[in-house]
C-alpha cells in the first residue's frame, strides 16, 4: 500500500475507517500499513489509555465481523481498550461464542475460537468452567509425560540396567520385576497420573532399553 497516499489521507484528518472506505479495504488492513510505514493514525495511539471510543467507532467494525485484535488495529488502540469499551456498550464481536452457538446451552462442550498459538481451532470446556484450546491441552499433557518420564528415568539410574544405553528417553522402558505387583503400565497413560503414584509404580521396576526389554520378555536375556 502506497505510503505517500496514506500520508496524504492522514494529513487530511481522515480516520482509518474513512481511508478504508476510500480504498475499499478493511480498516484493520489500513491500520497495518499505517504502522508498517511508520505513520500514526489520526487522534489515537495504539497504547493510549482507555477512553475515547464510542459506539459509532465500534459498530461498523463489529458488523464487518472483525475480531478484538483487528478492531484494535483498525482504531489504533490496545486490545484491552477495545474490550473495555465493548463491555461498556454491551457489544460483542460476531465471533463471540454466544453468537457462534445460537440456541445452544450456555456452556457447549466444544466451541471454535482463536488460540494465540494455533489460530482458529477447537476449544474444549474443562471441568473448572473455562475453555481451553484442544491442541494446547494435548501439548501440555505430552510435555507433562516427558517431564515425568525424565524424572523417573533419572531416579532409576538413567540408563539400561543391562547394556547401559542412555541416549534417548523414548527408548527406555520400565520392566516390572514382579508382574503380580503391577498396578498399571508406565506408558503414556500411566505417566499422566500423580507423580507420587508413578514413582511408587516405578520403584517396582528396573530400567531397560527397548532391545534388552524385548530380550528379557522373550527369555533371551536375564537380569541376574
Amino acid at each position: 500500500m502506497d505510503r505517500d497516499l496514506l500520508q496524504r489521507y492522514l494529513g487530511q484528518g481522515l480516520s482509518l475507517i474513512q481511508i478504508g472506505v476510500l480504498m475499499n479495504r478493511d480498516p484493520s488492513t489500513i491500520g497495518y500499513w499505517v504502522r508498517r510505514h511508520g505513520l500514526v493514525a489520526n487522534g489515537r495511539h495504539k497504547y493510549a489509555p482507555r477512553g475515547g471510543l464510542t459506539a459509532n467507532d465500534l459498530k461498523p467494525l463489529i458488523e464487518r465481523g472483525l475480531t478484538f485484535r483487528e478492531i484494535s488495529e483498525a482504531l489504533g488502540v490496545s486490545v484491552s481498550t477495545v474490550r473495555h469499551w465493548m463491555a461498556k456498550f454491551g457489544h460483542r464481536t460476531k465471533r463471540h461464542r454466544a453468537n457462534r452457538n445460537p440456541g445452544s446451552s450456555p456452556k457447549p462442550a466444544i466451541v471454535v475460537d482463536a488460540c494465540r498459538y494455533h489460530g482458529q481451532t477447537e476449544f474444549i470446556h474443562e471441568g473448572r468452567g473455562a475453555y481451553r484450546c484442544k491442541r494446547c491441552r494435548s501439548e501440555s499433557v505430552a510435555k507433562w509425560r516427558r517431564s515425568v518420564k525424565r524424572t523417573l528415568i533419572d531416579e532409576a539410574g538413567g540408563s539400561c540396567a543391562i547394556c547401559g544405553y542412555d541416549r534417548h528417553p523414548g527408548a527406555l522402558h520400565f520392566h516390572h520385576l514382579d508382574p503380580s505387583a503391577k498396578e498399571f503400565a508406565l506408558s503414556h497413560e500411566g505417566l499422566t497420573r500423580a507423580l507420587a503414584t508413578t514413582k511408587a509404580e516405578a520403584a517396582k521396576c528396573v530400567l531397560l532399553c527397548a532391545n534388552c526389554h524385548a530380550e528379557v520378555e522373550a527369555g533371551v536375556a536375564s537380569l541376574s
